[in-house]
């Protein structure tokens, strides 16, 4: 059973499950009627990709590259796997491909443009050197381009996009930040003698857990100007949803001793995302 979780959480489910419930989430918030029924699964599908491939190209940059960082547990199952992993995400794209021609035209081009920035990104930190300044970004972009998934490709669906649509989507990218900020901090925190190269050691751990609190701080804040501000119940209750995400991310961050242990952090960290169920 326990192999059994770790596997599901070494394939990204949690990541996958987290975008496709908060993508329920913004459809619901930005119009009573639903968005087109491909659209969670093709979200899902192309996320679980990203990841997959991201990690094995890590791998293989790592047998590579002598002055690459240490191989984690969960780069080790993606190594040991890679055959099977590699089939795996070429069925999950023959499928996401063959769900595109459901989808409506918008969407279609708004994938496109969002498969090619991925690609990008997934090529250039494949192609630098392990300690390259660009890599800095990672954070900031992976948090981005997660997010322009999650809410974009509902944002795409409509003839227009309201001041709160927006407010919430821009919190989102702020807990979506926070969550991969926060793993960099524990990951150093984890491994202070071999740190991995990120914001945490470019930054500081001082300098971002300040930064991880002002992020929670004006996450809490704007949900509760929405509140007072907003008439719309859903609305409401959703930014209270996403002030509780931060919040959660926070009180990791505040007991990182617990949360070190066999990656606590990891899972209630991926598993915020799955919070927004209790709204819909």
């Amino acid at each position: 059973m326990l192999k059994s979780l770790r596997n599901f959480y070494y394939l990204s489910f949690p990541v996958v499950i987290g975008a496709v419930l908060s993508n329920r989430m913004a459809a619901r918030l930005s119009d009573v009627d639903p968005i087109h029924w491909a659209t969670p699964f093709v979200l899902g599908l192309v996320i679980f990709i990203i990841y997959t491939v991201d990690r094995l190209l890590d791998v293989r940059k790592i047998r590579t590259d002598a002055s690459s960082q240490p191989l984690t547990a969960r780069h080790a199952f993606h190594r040991e796997h890679a055959p099977l992993l590699w089939r795996m995400a070429v069925a999950a794209a023959v499928l996401a491909l063959a769900l595109t021609f459901f989808l409506p035209e918008r969407v279609i081009r708004f994938g496109m443009i969002m498969g090619i920035s991925c690609a990008i990104y997934v090529g250039s930190v494949f192609r630098l050197p392990t300690r390259h300044p660009v890599l800095l970004l990672k954070e900031p972009l992976v948090a981005i381009l997660y997010t322009a998934g999650v809410w974009g490709s509902v944002w795409v669906q409509r003839p227009s996009v309201s001041y709160i649509d927006l407010v919430e989507g821009i919190m989102f990218l702020g807990i979506a930040f926070q969550n991969l900020l926060l793993f960099a901090v524990m990951e150093q925190l984890e491994t202070p003698e071999q740190p991995l190269f990120s914001l945490a050691t470019a930054w500081g751990l001082a300098t971002c857990k300040h930064i991880l609190r002002w992020l929670t701080i004006l996450v809490v804040l704007s949900a509760f100007a929405i509140c007072f501000i907003v008439s719309d119940r859903f609305a409401q209750r959703s930014a209270l949803m996403l002030s509780l995400m931060s919040l959660t991310l926070y009180g990791i961050q505040r007991y990182p001793a617990y949360f070190l242990k066999h990656e606590r952090y990891r899972w209630l960290g991926d598993s915020v995302f799955w919070m927004p169920i209790l709204v819909l």
